[in-house]
């Protein structure tokens, strides 16, 4: 997909802060260490435009991102490693709850795991959740370079086994270092916002 323009435009916590202009919506959730901001980068050809941070769990809002003026992603706090509170922590969950449970936009989410290791309790959590709310899911299998081709198959087959990934949903390896998986990435999301 050819990404003509991609700009944070909003910057939410609460419903009444989202965009109102009912564009088709594709969260992006992941464990605070997992590269999301790289996968952001990387999928829009920006150098910065999600910024990338030594210290996890920078992401404290859902931060909307138009694209094409078609379309949002919207980067949701990440879970796991964020050095915060559990009353942050908690205001968090609660706001994404929200936002997962009750957005009309939301076509689906990017949920992404780290390749080289089992999911997380919390990455199974999330799927679960998500599955919960009938959300549709591309698990994105991020960091695929650091692994010798020959492992790529045992570890789809551990991330799948781990998160009990129902096939309906789609699945990629992605490499924010070469490129790797994202035509793949932008066909499964072209897929669920219909454009």
């Amino acid at each position: 997909m050819k990404v003509i323009s991609a700009d944070l435009e909003v910057v939410a916590v609460k419903p009444e802060q989202f965009p109102k202009d009912r564009r088709p919506e594709i969260a992006l959730s992941g464990r605070s260490n997992v590269g999301k901001s790289s996968f952001v980068n990387t999928m829009l050809a920006r150098k910065a435009l999600a910024r990338t941070s030594q210290r996890p769990g920078k992401t404290q809002t859902l931060n909307f991102y138009s694209i094409n003026e078609a379309f949002y992603f919207v980067d949701v706090p990440g879970y796991g490693y964020a050095k915060v509170s559990k009353t942050e922590r908690a205001k968090w969950g609660e706001m994404m709850e929200n936002y997962f449970s009750n957005s009309e936009c939301l076509k689906g989410v990017v949920q992404l795991v780290d390749a080289r290791h089992a999911p997380s309790v919390d990455d199974v959590q999330m799927y679960h959740f998500l599955k919960h709310f009938e959300v549709p899911v591309i698990i994105v299998a991020t960091k695929v370079d650091k692994l010798k081709k020959t492992h790529v198959p045992k570890h789809v087959k551990l991330v799948k086994q781990t998160l009990d990934f129902d096939d309906q949903d789609q699945f990629v390896l992605f490499s924010s270092m070469t490129g790797q998986g994202k035509d793949d990435a932008w066909g499964a999301v072209r897929q669920l916002i219909q454009i």
